[in-house]
């Protein structure tokens, strides 16, 4: 058994939320220690956020070349090289464990390769990557590992040894056909680019519509968008047997309201949800609770069931995005040093990369009929927004949510060139909060996609005179 080394902090696993605490608690004089088993930073500049967008517009920059003489640029023929698309991917990646490794340094925090595990309430065993075991032992301690791509219980997935988000991003070939279980985020991302480099591409999805969680209107102009670029839907079809191996053949059994039916193809993308990493890393034996969905459970201090013991990002059941995390971090740095900061009071933005991109903040329509709001609703296609005449982007709408007995923006949602960015600005307003009135009349510099916001509040219906207060 080793000795046992006491620091102040210990963190497992180097995720978002997690490396910013290591690094400010370092910076602050405290002795940190953060283990990590695999990737230098987390996830995000390794297999995720970074990687997925980087390859996301290596497909635009394809897309738009082979587009181009629409805009009066002749260019011929295209073909795209995927390992030149995975080099520069890669090359970016090395970039940012090169930042990461000298943010640690010149924070004081300690990065330690290995496999962590609990073996007592603040205390860590780490296998060593390298060889060797050394035991740790904290004042506090912080959960942050992060979640995995989940593989449904379907017959022959297993063994088809199947892609994720993290295999897809590392393909130095084109698939010939693509087939992606999943209708949601991740699944569409990747099925728009790779369609973008030239693959077939075919998305399964069981539910009645993409991106469950969307409006239904929201989820029919994305699925136009999608086929309009010869990327096949199948909606409402259940997999329920997989035949083949993925990067040769594959063949996946559907059932569907009219019968069973075969798609076959020569790769296969598994993008139906996340698990978190939680499983033999000894949270049992620190007394660390866990959810019914197998996420540590915490309070909204993100405290976990045991005293100084906090969890951090996607293991913690946050929203899995890494703006969260970050918020993550600020609340748990903030509570440890006596504060009281809370994860019930923030309003959650996220964005789906594709092109055009999908945003939204707040509730959506549905949400606020399911809660019993009362609201207003007005859209704007962004055929009418003049700066998409100019750029030719005119697919998508914007919709905007307006509490009906106020003149408060409680949702906003848009399908469009830079949603993100718009986006941003409804949400500083709601932040703010601001009428919808403030946007509808502001002067928005003319030419811009948030210029669009004035006639979208501008379609709004005015309140009710018994509402009015």
């Amino acid at each position: 058994m080793p000795q046992t080394e006491n620091v102040d902090v210990i963190i497992l696993g180097s995720g978002q939320g997690g490396k910013l605490l290591a690094w400010h608690l370092g910076r602050s004089g405290k002795k940190v220690a953060v283990v990590e088993r695999r990737w230098v930073g987390g996830s995000c500049p390794a297999v995720a956020c970074l990687p997925s967008k980087n390859e996301i517009w290596s497909a635009r920059v394809a897309h738009l070349v082979r587009n181009a003489a629409r805009f009066g640029t002749l260019a011929g023929a295209v073909k795209v090289d995927m390992r030149k698309v995975r080099s520069r991917k890669q090359d970016m990646i090395d970039r940012e464990v090169e930042f990461h490794l000298g943010a640690y340094k010149s924070s004081g925090a300690e990065l330690i390769m290995g496999h962590g595990r609990f073996v007592g309430p603040k205390t860590i065993e780490v296998v060593l990557n390298g060889g060797g075991t050394r035991l740790l032992t904290g004042n506090e301690a912080v959960v942050n590992v992060g979640t995995h791509a989940a593989i449904p219980d379907i017959p022959g997935l297993e063994a088809a040894r199947a892609l994720t988000h993290i295999e897809a991003l590392e393909l130095d070939y084109l698939p010939s056909h693509l087939i992606v279980l999943g209708g949601g985020y991740v699944g569409i991302e990747m099925a728009q680019a790779y369609r973008r480099f030239g693959s077939r591409v075919t998305i399964v999805e069981p539910g009645r519509q993409l991106m469950g969680r969307e409006d239904a209107d929201v989820a029919k102009e994305m699925l136009g968008i999608l086929t309009a670029e010869g990327i096949e839907v199948l909606l409402d079809s259940q997999p329920v047997s997989v035949h083949g191996l993925s990067g040769d053949e594959i063949a996946v059994t559907l059932r569907t309201a009219t019968g069973e039916r075969k798609v076959e193809g020569s790769d296969l993308l598994v993008a139906v949800g996340r698990i978190a990493n939680t499983a033999d890393i000894g949270l049992d034996i620190a007394g660390i609770a866990l959810d019914a969905r197998g996420f540590v459970r915490v309070n909204e201090r993100l405290e976990t069931t045991v005293p100084g013991v906090w969890a951090i990002g996607e293991c913690a059941g946050s929203p899995q995005f890494t703006h969260v995390s970050v918020d993550d971090f600020r609340i748990v740095r903030d509570n440890m040093a006596g504060g009281n900061r809370r994860t019930d009071d923030r309003l959650v933005p996220y964005v789906m990369f594709t092109d055009p991109p999908l945003a939204r903040v707040g509730l959506s329509e549905d949400e606020a009929q399911r809660k019993g709001i009362p609201v207003r609703v007005a859209r704007l296609p962004m055929s009418n927004v003049l700066r998409t005449e100019a750029t030719d982007e005119t697919q998508g709408f914007m919709k905007a949510v307006v509490n009906a007995n106020d003149d408060r923006i409680v949702g906003f949602t848009m399908i469009g060139s830079e949603a993100g960015e718009v986006m941003a600005a409804i949400q500083t307003a709601m932040l703010a909060e601001l009428p919808y009135t403030r946007l509808r009349d502001a002067v928005i510099a003319h030419l811009t996609i948030a210029e669009g916001l004035g006639p979208l509040f501008g379609n709004l219906p005015e309140r009710s005179r018994h509402d009015c207060r």
